[in-house]
């Protein structure tokens, strides 16, 4: 696990630059990504850079890594977890590695099979390859999205890096806020990529792969979900034949993935251990990682004093199920409200998914047990977990009463239930259910998610920005989805979250929270062989009635209690809304203050004034919006532009 940072002079006949001392430079920004070493490479055309976090081949693992004639030269960032079988295959070719790291495998990948080399690897990964002989450069993203790559071209310079903090160490690099992003942050709670927060900074979208060559800068896709019939054809069937097979049959054909999945991920040179938040998903890897490990399994979790929002005693269940050796902390309101405050300073982007703070708590207390960890991350995406699934189902049906009704009765009742700020409350639920039902499919799942519609943001934002900027928020999600190479409208859906919540919220979140401490996260769930195997099968199994992940529960059913797998979905949520009334309230109205927003001209202070006053008052619960904000407005003190 590392940081990458690098740049390649499009144009050569400019003036250059002390290239090493800002290599150096662009390199200190991510040493919280690898502490252990720094890697330097350059020649006339490009620079190449990294921080080494040691995970794998302690000793002779530092990069770059070169092909055997020292033609191709790699930096990466991540882990290969199918690179002893690559080795083996390689070794019949008689090529000599000179490290048992993971990454050599790629640059003798690489001059074997062309771009096609990218195929032949199972892990997370971002990582930069030059070609010397061609003088070509390759970025590539790995395929769900867990280890981020932004880059940009500044002054003839195509840049790169992990972090933004170290992109704009750069001097060529001058940060200027994208206002469109920021609309989209406002709706999404994150950035969706390719955006950045900067103009002419673009995220390197999950599964893509960037090539420079000859001047020119081209991107493309090198992988997505495979079809349920190009899925059932490769397994030697017909779709029709998929969709008889029992349930039974496929649990058990799931339940061999996930247990190959955890075994390859288990592979470290340093300790390990399991993230358990004592949900199905979390529970699933425990469980394989006792099966496959050789000593007894470190299981860790986080607990939180306001009960609605604690699952600590489900944790306790499962370690004691599996006899893990369990580890436990407790979150208090004081130690959470002291941390928000620095939130701005690590978070690359705008990022308002409150479970951002649970998370880097969790990362802090396992890295002084552990130097990796595997968690759940992916579960809820591929098996339809997350209840807005099934909140689209009940859209229909509460969409065939007249509109009258819906208008005129149920949601004027609705708005009349007193708030509570309770986890996931029914007064909460219900109000953004019937908010969101009026609108099409994309827009009302997002809404769901989400903070601030269309709509809102012609009150919030002021009218220069609007004005200055592109209203169609929703129009990328929209291309997913209709462009989805699945047919069923659960599994368009679950597509759609694979390609944006769970790559830019999710796995951006805890990249960036366990990276903070320098903590390696492995998510076995999103082996690629899960992922097509899951939108192979028929949505009945995995969403039926109100249960969700039907055949996740089926696959695991001896192996966990049954308490654990008939239990509702909770969430890694923080008390928000009784914090923003409460301990937050002073950075709230200092963050937001009115004299604060007109100077930066953005939003309307009468409009967020008015925002936190009912929210102070109970008369409604705007936690979410005001969190998004007020994350934002952390953020814009730490960042420049």
């Amino acid at each position: 696990m590392c940081g990458i940072a690098g740049w390649i002079n499009l144009d050569t006949t400019r003036p250059g630059l002390d290239a090493e001392a800002v290599l150096h430079s662009m390199c200190e920004r991510i040493v919280h990504r690898g502490p252990d070493s720094e890697g330097i490479w350059m020649d006339d055309t490009v620079a190449l850079g990294m921080r080494r976090l040691s995970v794998i081949d302690l000793k002779t693992g530092d990069q770059p890594v070169f092909s055997e004639d020292g033609t191709v030269v790699v930096m990466m960032n991540g882990e290969l977890y199918n690179y002893r079988e690559v080795r083996e295959e390689l070794a019949k070719d008689r090529i000599m590695f000179v490290t048992r790291t993971d990454t050599e495998i790629l640059p003798h990948l690489y001059k074997k099979y062309g771009d096609a080399f990218i195929d032949r690897v199972n892990g997370m990964y971002a990582f930069s390859l030059w070609d010397l002989a061609k003088k070509r450069l390759l970025l590539v993203r790995d395929r769900f999205g867990e280890k981020p790559l932004y880059y940009g071209v500044f002054d003839s310079k195509l840049i790169w890096a992990s972090e933004l903090k170290a992109l704009i160490a750069h001097p060529s690099v001058k940060p200027e806020l994208d206002l469109n992003a920021l609309r989209h942050y406002l709706s999404f709670d994150y950035v969706p990529a390719p955006l950045s927060i900067y103009k002419g900074i673009y995220k390197l979208p999950a599964a893509h792969m960037l090539v420079v060559e000859n001047g020119e800068i081209k991107t493309r896709r090198y992988w997505d979900i495979v079809s349920e019939a190009a899925a059932t054809a490769s397994n030697g069937g017909s779709p029709a034949s998929a969709q008889k097979r029992s349930l039974s049959e496929r649990a058990e054909e799931l339940r061999e993935m996930l247990s190959d999945a955890v075994r390859m991920r288990l592979v470290s040179d340093v300790p390990l251990g399991i993230l358990l938040s004592g949900g199905i998903d979390s529970s699933t890897v425990a469980a394989f990682a006792v099966r496959h490990a050789t000593e007894r399994v470190k299981t860790f979790s986080i607990g939180f004093e306001e009960d609605s929002f604690d699952e600590s005693r489900y944790a306790r269940m499962v370690a004691k199920h599996l006899d893990t050796e369990h580890y436990e902390d407790r979150l208090s309101a004081t130690t959470a409200g002291d941390l928000i405050e620095e939130i701005g300073g690590w978070l690359d982007e705008p990022l308002s998914d409150g479970s951002l703070i649970p998370t880097y708590l969790l990362a802090r207390f396992v890295k002084g047990h552990v130097t990796v960890a595997l968690g759940g991350d992916g579960g809820d995406e591929l098996f339809a977990g997350y209840p807005m699934y099934r909140a689209h189902r009940i859209t229909s049906l509460y969409r065939l009463l007249p509109g009258v009704v819906r208008t005129g009765l149920v949601q004027p009742a609705v708005e009349k239930l007193p708030v509570s700020h309770r986890n996931l409350s029914f007064d909460y639920k219900a109000k953004r259910f019937v908010r969101a039902a009026e609108l099409p499919p994309v827009e009302r799942h997002h809404s769901w998610f989400g903070s601030f519609l269309s709509d809102d943001q012609e009150h919030l934002l002021t009218r220069e920005v609007r004005e200055s900027t592109n209203a169609d928020i929703y129009a990328d999600a929209h291309r997913i989805f209709s462009e989805s190479p699945v047919d069923d409208a659960l599994a368009k859906m679950q597509y759609l979250d694979v390609n944006l919540y769970l790559a830019e919220d999710i796995l951006t979140k805890v990249d960036r929270a366990a990276m903070r401490v320098s903590l390696e996260t492995r998510a076995p769930f999103l082996d690629p062989r899960i992922a097509d195997f899951a939108f192979s099968l028929p949505a009945k199994y995995k969403l039926r009635g109100s249960s969700g992940k039907v055949i996740l529960k089926k696959a695991v059913e001896q192996m966990l209690p049954k308490a654990i797998l008939d239990r509702p979905k909770k969430g890694f949520g923080i008390p928000i809304a009784a914090w923003l009334r409460g301990r937050l309230n002073p950075l709230l109205h200092e963050m937001l203050s009115p004299q604060r927003l007109r100077e930066q001209g953005i939003f309307e202070p009468e409009y967020v004034a008015q925002m936190i006053s009912a929210h102070e008052q109970g008369l409604a619960s705007y936690h979410k919006e005001l969190w998004t904000l007020l994350v934002f407005q952390l953020w814009g003190d730490r960042f420049p532009g």
